[in-house]
């Protein structure tokens, strides 16, 4: 049996809070994130992501993958806690790199109260949903660095089962 480091967390890491939590999620301790907001149940998001030696590529700037993978699971991780009975993960992730990032990054990522309506309806309607979240990555003057679209499979639990996937 493989180690999970995410139910490895949910279970003796519990007595954290999640902004702390995230910031010892081992890829993301080792790339020393910071999270300085965390509001309304995940629905607005703030992360600081340093530019330092190690994520610093030849040309000055942050290395794209850094970014892509603080990026990466955050629409999901959100939907997650706002529909706490559904399994969901990254459908398709875009990442559009508009500027160098050259200083420390921050993620703003917001959850609509629009968007929230609109996936909850489609999920009593059809029993799943997929919606498309954007956010950024900025760097210290407010510039958008990083555009990012994150497209989020929201589906009943059971679900992976039911096509033969790993559960």
């Amino acid at each position: 049996m493989a180690f999970n480091v995410v139910k490895f967390s949910r279970r003796w890491l519990a007595f954290l809070p999640d902004s702390r939590r995230l910031e010892l999620y081992p890829p993301w301790w080792m790339m020393r994130i910071k999270v300085l907001k965390l509001d309304n149940d995940w629905r607005h998001i703030r992360i600081r992501l340093p530019l330092t030696w190690i994520s610093r590529n030849m040309g000055g700037s942050m290395f794209g993958g850094f970014q892509a993978s603080l990026a990466d699971p955050i629409a999901p991780l959100a939907c997650s806690k706002v529909f706490p009975d559904y399994h969901v993960w990254t459908r398709h992730l875009s990442v559009d790199f508009v500027r160098p990032g050259i200083t420390d990054m921050e993620l703003r990522f917001d959850f609509p109260p629009d968007t929230e309506v609109a996936i909850r309806a489609e999920l009593e309607r059809r029993g799943r949903s997929t919606p498309s979240f954007e956010y950024g990555l900025y760097d210290n003057q407010g510039r958008l660095c990083t555009k990012v679209v994150c497209v989020v499979a929201i589906r009943p639990a059971g679900y992976l089962a039911q096509i033969g996937s790993a559960a």
